[in-house]
């Protein structure tokens, strides 16, 4: 099993950035792949990125392309998720995940692990 640590959301006005970030424990494999989802009020969780285990791949809903970007560092066991020009339909809970496939996913069934969330709150 893997634990999952989500950090660094909070309130920020539209237009603005956040970081969040994500450090993994316990049985985390040679090889992973980490993604970030999201889930508004009444809504379904929703794929927002995904890193390949190398950090050479990465893949983004369309929703996010350009704004938010995704990197770990695999020392540290920690992927991360720039947020930038947030937007109030941004709001939601985020939540990191875990995958034994080594490349980028965004089917939520791919994952094995999830982490607790972090709430991002953007005002306009």
């Amino acid at each position: 099993q893997v634990q999952l640590v989500e950090s660094g959301g909070g309130l920020v006005q539209a237009g603005g950035s956040l970081r969040l970030s994500c450090a993994a424990s316990g049985r985390t494999f040679s090889s992973y792949a980490m993604g970030w989802f999201r889930q508004a009020p009444g809504k379904e969780r929703r794929f927002v990125a995904s890193i390949s285990w190398t950090g050479g791949s990465t893949s983004y809903a369309s929703s996010v392309k350009g704004r938010f970007t995704i990197s770990r560092d695999n020392a540290k066991n920690t992927v991360y998720l720039q947020m930038n020009s947030l937007k109030p339909e941004d709001t939601a809970v985020y939540y990191c995940a875990w995958s034994p496939i080594a490349t980028p996913v965004y089917e939520s069934w791919r994952y094995t692990d999830w982490g607790q969330g972090t709430q991002v709150t953007v005002s306009s």
